[in-house]
């Protein structure tokens, strides 16, 4: 990100302001799981930001490393045994351990909050643009990177934790947004399925064109359906409770 915070310092004119995550590490798909661990390797990104993040040290005092998919996949059949999503446990027969199966938004989202991790799934069901385009989640992001900061300045470093994005067959992970001068908005992603030495050479050397793998105008998210996972703060043991009892009956914030 320090990278990415430098570039936008001395390029990218058209650029009104950029806001960038907190520090995050890369995880790529590999031979073994290719084709069925994105979910996994984008809760390990996401992850890897909290871990550093003094904000969530209290929750995570007990974990000193990103876990692999097999302890990652323990750990949301232990969410499962606590009572958590009843339903998608069952989807899965509550095994996930020596399986390739997929997972998504609902089993993240059950294993940030078993770890006492606040967060929240916001389901963009349906187009809310031209084209078949999500402005709406364009908007959700902005504002999710610029609250609480001010936004004088043309790159603003956040506290921000990365945002797990779902769609059809993929996930992938937002780790900032452009406003441009003309006023449209650009997410920037990492990709698990770009391998780590390639986004190590990408970034090494940035520019405009290497930029253009990180970069998703409304254009280039087209599918119906889109959610994503957010994290902001931590949940006392009562509020933990009560998300566990409303996991009974899943239901995501949908907009529109």
């Amino acid at each position: 990100m320090e990278t990415l915070c430098q570039y936008y310092q001395n390029e990218c004119k058209d650029i009104k302001h950029v806001w960038l995550s907190a520090g995050v590490d890369h995880f790529h798909c590999s031979l073994g799981d290719k084709g069925w661990g994105c979910g996994y390797r984008n809760f390990q990104i996401l992850f890897s930001s909290l871990l550093r993040n003094n904000s969530y040290k209290d929750c995570l005092k007990d974990i000193s490393s990103v876990p692999c998919i097999p302890n990652i996949q323990t750990q949301i059949e232990d969410a499962w045994k606590e009572g958590f999503d009843p339903q998608g446990a069952s989807h899965f027969n509550s095994q996930l351990q020596g399986t390739k199966a997929w997972i998504g938004a609902c089993e993240i989202y059950s294993l940030l909050t078993f770890l006492r991790l606040k967060c929240q799934i916001i389901d963009f069901h349906q187009p809310t643009g031209s084209s078949g385009t999500h402005p709406r989640l364009f908007e959700w992001v902005l504002n999710y990177y610029s609250s609480g900061k001010d936004s004088n300045g043309k790159v603003m470093s956040t506290s921000k934790p990365p945002i797990y994005l779902q769609h059809q067959g993929h996930s992938r992970t937002i780790v900032g947004i452009e406003e441009r001068k003309n006023k449209s908005l650009c997410l920037l992603i990492f990709d698990p399925g770009c391998p780590s030495e390639e986004m190590q050479k990408l970034l090494k050397d940035i520019d405009g064109n290497n930029l253009k793998l990180f970069r998703r105008l409304p254009g280039g998210l087209k599918h119906k359906q889109y959610q994503i996972v957010s994290v902001d703060g931590m949940l006392t043991e009562e509020e933990k409770v009560a998300r566990r009892q409303a996991s009974q009956f899943f239901t995501a914030q949908k907009i529109p």
